[in-house]
C-alpha cells in the first residue's frame, strides 16, 4: 500500500477547512449536477455469446459536504445512476455511491454498489484541471478492491473493473467502463463494457454547509 503524506499525527482534523464543495472537487468539478444520456452501449455475457443492448439514462450527481479522516481531507459527490432500455420503465441497472476527490495527493476516489449485492472501491490519480481521468480496481486487494456475494463471485467471478471519464469541451461528459469477468465454463475472461455520453439536464445544488 502506498504511503501517504500526512505524517504521524492520525487524528488531527485540518484547520480552516473551504466548506464549499463545489470550489474544491478538482476534475469532479464538471461533473456535479444531473445528466442525461440517450445512446449509451452496453456489451454484456449471453449464454450463446456477447450481446449488445442500447440504453438511456440519468445520473443525479449532488456535492456533499467535506470529509475529513483525521489530517485527509476529501470533497465528494453522491450520485445515483438509473438506467432503462429505451421505451421501458423497468431498471436495466441501478447504482449508487460517490466520487470523491483528496485534494492533497490529487488521487480520485469512486465507490459503487448496485443491487445484485456487489460492491467496489475504485481508484485513480489527476490533476486538479484534468479533462481525462482513469480509475481501477481489481479483485483481492483491500485498497481498491472488489467485493461480491457468493453468488456472482462463483459464476461471474468480476477480476477488475476500469472507467475512464472524459470532459468535453461542449459541457458534455462520457464514461468508458470495462468489467472484466471469469465466467464459469469460460477460459478466456469476457469484457463487460459500457459507454455513454452524457449532457446537463440540471444545474447542482450546494452542499448544506455552503448554502
Amino acid at each position: 500500500m502506498a504511503s501517504t503524506p500526512y505524517g504521524p499525527d492520525i487524528y488531527t482534523e485540518p484547520a480552516d477547512v473551504d466548506v464549499d464543495t463545489l470550489r474544491n472537487l478538482g476534475p469532479l468539478a464538471r461533473l456535479a449536477g444531473r445528466w442525461q444520456g440517450t445512446r449509451g452501449v452496453d456489451v454484456n455475457p449471453k449464454a450463446d455469446g456477447p450481446e449488445t443492448q442500447a440504453y438511456v439514462e440519468t445520473i443525479e450527481l449532488e456535492p456533499i459536504d467535506p470529509q475529513t479522516n483525521g489530517p485527509q481531507l476529501l470533497y465528494g459527490l453522491r450520485y445515483h445512476q438509473h438506467v432503462t432500455k429505451p421505451g421501458e420503465i423497468g431498471a436495466y441497472h441501478d447504482q449508487v455511491g460517490y466520487w470523491l476527490w483528496e485534494p492533497a495527493t490529487g488521487t480520485l476516489y469512486q465507490t459503487l454498489s448496485i443491487p445484485r449485492a456487489q460492491t467496489v472501491l475504485a481508484m485513480g490519480s489527476a490533476a486538479a484541471d484534468a479533462t481525462r481521468f482513469e480509475l481501477t480496481a481489481r479483485r483481492g486487494t483491500t485498497v481498491n478492491g472488489i467485493v461480491s456475494q457468493p453468488f456472482l463471485e462463483e459464476a461471474f467471478t468480476t477480476a477488475e473493473y476500469r472507467i475512464v471519464v472524459t470532459l468535453h469541451a461542449d459541457g458534455s461528459w462520457s464514461y468508458d467502463e470495462d468489467t472484466v469477468l471469469m465466467i464459469r465454463g469460460q477460459a478466456e475472461p469476457f469484457h463487460h463494457r459500457d459507454r455513454s455520453t452524457l449532457v446537463r439536464a440540471g444545474a447542482p445544488l450546494p452542499n448544506p454547509l455552503a448554502r
